[in-house]
């Protein structure tokens, strides 16, 4: 039997500002937050990631490479972001240009367990627990469920 190739979790070159908190064990590499930014324990976030100042990222959250995060915002637990769209009908296996960006404006709260495909979300945007986010959000407001939608 062979044996596998082990690879630690951890916080590699990344750039903090001042007053960070981060809540280990967790997967954190090539990215940039900002200052006072608190992430919680069992959180991976990416290289080319940046999380803005005073944002909260609860535990089990996974930031994928290409997203943006503005200030003041509150990523729940086991929330999602998603970079790969699948373009050419399944996943892209490494062919990054495929990919496409996910930019999250300042004061935006995203629920418990919501995924997050590659869109845009403005300023003030409140995305419900579990909530599927398919396509760019320009009005601040309350967004829910698969696909996630503006409550009236």
């Amino acid at each position: 039997m062979g044996e596998p190739r082990r690879i630690q979790s951890g916080i590699v070159d990344v750039e903090f500002g001042e007053g960070v908190t981060v809540i280990e064990p967790v997967n954190i590499y090539g990215c940039k937050i900002a200052d006072n930014v608190f992430v919680g324990p069992f959180v991976e976030i990416q290289k080319d990631v940046t999380v803005g100042a005073r944002t909260r990222i609860q535990s089990h959250a996974f930031i994928c490479e290409l997203v943006t995060i503005g200030e003041d915002c509150f990523i729940s637990h086991g929330a999602k972001f998603i970079n790969d769209p699948f373009k050419i009908g399944g996943p892209a296996r490494g062919d990054k240009t495929q990919w496409d960006e996910t930019n999250i404006g300042d004061r935006v709260s995203i629920g418990t367990n919501a995924t997050i495909m590659p869109v845009s979300i403005c300023d003030d945007v409140v995305i419900g627990a579990g909530a599927v986010v398919t396509k760019d959000i320009t009005e601040s407001a309350t967004y829910v469920g698969n696909p996630a939608r503006k409550l009236k």
